[in-house]
């Protein structure tokens, strides 16, 4: 099994405590004050990362919908004016990486086309993800891997063959892999959890992780139970917010339960070697007859 290590220590693998990622996306809203909120409250639960996309949108925005009409918290407007509206810019990005640094807390980003890998590069990110949108353009997938960072791909919408043409693509050195299923909000009987265990099978030199994409944090918690070396759920400060992710998100308030959830799991899981614990002598010596 390959153990990522990333430049502040942090090792993401088996018998690590689980890498937690706050999936900021674009739920900021082009707001850099609502980002640094965001990244603030991931601190406040003990996320040991943040994440955001970063887009192109003339190249991530296909030309028959640029011209749309929608309606915006901005006021009604083209498409393409909107996807431009909710980028983060270098000065944003700049803010971020300072006010993340000062925190103590990883960012990275999701790149949708090869220019946002460049634009993000200046910042010298300890790691990359390929969303599951991006799972198939290897192109992509190799421009985030010449980098030398870790790559993680998430695999929702994606077919077995294509989840291997991929890992073929880049290979398993420096590569994380997250089961994901692509509906947002995701009904639970379509999050097939062991999935995390079928690609811990093919996969057992690459840690396995999960993208969660649910209403509530049970599910995400039975993750981690199975063996996720990572999680990542999108954050939000109100998920009645503007955004298509925001009703898939995580509050502050579930933000914190569920950092708390996964490392009372991670204590409980143990290491599965039977003993006798100090705490039940008492009651051995009391109830047990026969010895």
């Amino acid at each position: 099994m390959n153990t990522i290590e990333l430049p502040n220590g942090r090792k993401i693998g088996p018998g690590q405590p689980c890498f937690l990622i706050a999936e900021i996306g674009i739920n900021h809203n082009g707001s850099v004050e609502l980002a640094l909120r965001l990244i603030e409250e991931a601190v406040k639960a003990g996320f040991d990362a943040v994440k955001f996309q970063k887009r192109t949108p003339e190249l991530c925005t296909p030309r028959d919908q640029w011209d749309i009409m929608r309606d915006t918290p901005w006021g009604r407007m083209r498409y393409i004016d909107y996807r431009y509206k909710v980028e983060l810019g270098e000065a944003e990005y700049a803010a971020i990486d300072r006010f993340a640094r000062q925190h103590n807390i990883v960012w990275f980003a999701s790149c949708w086309d090869e220019p946002s890998v460049d634009f993000i590069e200046q910042f010298n990110v300890p790691l990359y993800k390929a969303a599951s949108a991006s799972l198939t353009d290897i192109s992509l997938l190799k421009k985030k891997k010449a980098t030398g960072k870790p790559l993680i791909i998430s695999t929702g919408m994606s077919t077995m063959e294509e989840i291997e043409a991929a890992v073929d693509a880049v290979g398993t050195d420096n590569l994380l892999i997250a089961h994901a299923t692509s509906a947002y909000p995701c009904a639970v009987n379509e999050l097939n959890l062991r999935m995390i265990q079928t690609l811990q099978q093919r996969y057992p030199e690459v840690p396995i992780g999960y993208s969660g994409h649910e209403t509530g944090l049970a599910t995400t918690l039975a993750a981690v139970a199975l063996g996720a070396c990572f999680v990542e759920r999108h954050v939000t400060l109100d998920r009645a917010m503007w955004g298509s992710d925001q009703a898939a998100s995580v509050e502050p308030v579930g933000m914190a339960r569920l950092v708390r959830d996964i490392r009372d799991i991670e204590a409980a899981l143990g290491d599965g070697i039977k003993r006798v614990y100090e705490s039940e002598m008492g009651q051995r010596q009391k109830l047990r007859r026969v010895k």
